[in-house]
């Protein structure tokens, strides 16, 4: 179940006939509700950067499949996406930030601190850099740096530290093996908060390793000139650095006056959602409109 639908549904406004842009298609979740509004005679773009989630979803939404563009791409591209699948405007935009449960439940991705897998992270495995690569070649400062600044840790520098004596034994591998340097450096130190020691880690490698913070600015302002008046984008993000993202640049596309903001503050979701979904509990939705 993708998180907030039936906010996204309602805030979107979509109609039959319209065109609408699914930036982070995922398993397909918000796109299937789309198309339903959209009816026969509208269109879907459906992007993601995810090989894998293109393939599964073409799958799930197969009898749809002659109302849908599906594009293996990043969404920062979306101004050349849209151009070379010879669509002009669309009627409204919707990107969720997060990572698609089948990313994080597959261990072989290595997203998952709780799975053991390769150290990877990728979204795309075209892509040469991985968190691998970050583990064992970037230097004390840099690590720390990227842990801090990405995953908000306050330990970094003991972190780093940890991640690079272990690896003056050897390579480090797995998410296992990442994971136990995590928990015996600063394991302690989350002993009274809820959080996994090694989330903010985790969090600050994948967001790193696939420039998610510079993407998100990119692609969400190169969608919004895209959009036709009155047409509305709905993003939903899953931490600080990506939601202070979206709020700063949609207070600059006001005072550019290109959207108005219709979520004065974000949209979270309600008890019943987090009990069946967990992972919603950090969610924030934030809709603006064209004008």
């Amino acid at each position: 179940m993708p998180v907030l639908l039936h906010e996204v549904m309602d805030y979107l406004r979509i109609e039959p006939g319209d065109t609408v842009l699914d930036a982070t298609l995922g398993g397909g979740g918000h796109a299937l509700e789309c198309l339903k509004k959209i009816g026969p005679k509208g269109k879907l773009i459906a992007l993601d950067r995810d090989p894998s989630a293109i393939s599964a979803a073409k799958d799930r939404l197969k009898e749809f499949s002659e109302r849908i563009i599906f594009v293996n791409d990043n969404f920062r591209n979306i101004s050349d996406i849209l151009r070379d699948s010879g669509i002009n405007k669309i009627d409204g935009a919707v990107f969720d930030l997060g990572f698609s449960s089948f990313q994080l439940d597959e261990a072989l991705r290595g997203f998952s601190f709780l799975k053991n897998g390769p150290l990877d992270m990728r979204f795309d495995s075209r892509q040469k850099l991985s968190a691998f690569d970050v583990i064992n070649n970037f230097g004390k400062e840099e690590l720390t740096e990227i842990i801090r600044e990405y995953g908000e840790e306050r330990h970094a520098v003991l972190v780093a530290g940890a991640i690079i004596t272990a690896r003056g034994k050897k390579k480090i591998e797995t998410t296992k093996e990442l994971t136990e340097i995590i928990l015996k450096s600063i394991g302690r130190k989350y002993r009274k908060v809820r959080l996994h020691p090694a989330a903010r880690t985790y969090q600050a490698l994948r967001i790193y390793v696939n420039d998610e913070l510079t993407s998100v600015e990119d692609g969400v302002r190169g969608a919004i000139p895209l959009m036709s008046p009155g047409a509305r984008i709905c993003v939903i993000s899953f931490h600080s650095l990506e939601d202070r993202i979206i709020k700063n640049l949609y207070k600059e596309m006001v005072r550019e006056e290109k959207i108005k903001i219709i979520t004065k503050k974000p949209v979270v979701p309600g008890m019943d959602e987090i009990k069946v979904n967990s992972r919603a509990r950090s969610a924030k939705l934030r809709c603006a409109e064209r004008v």
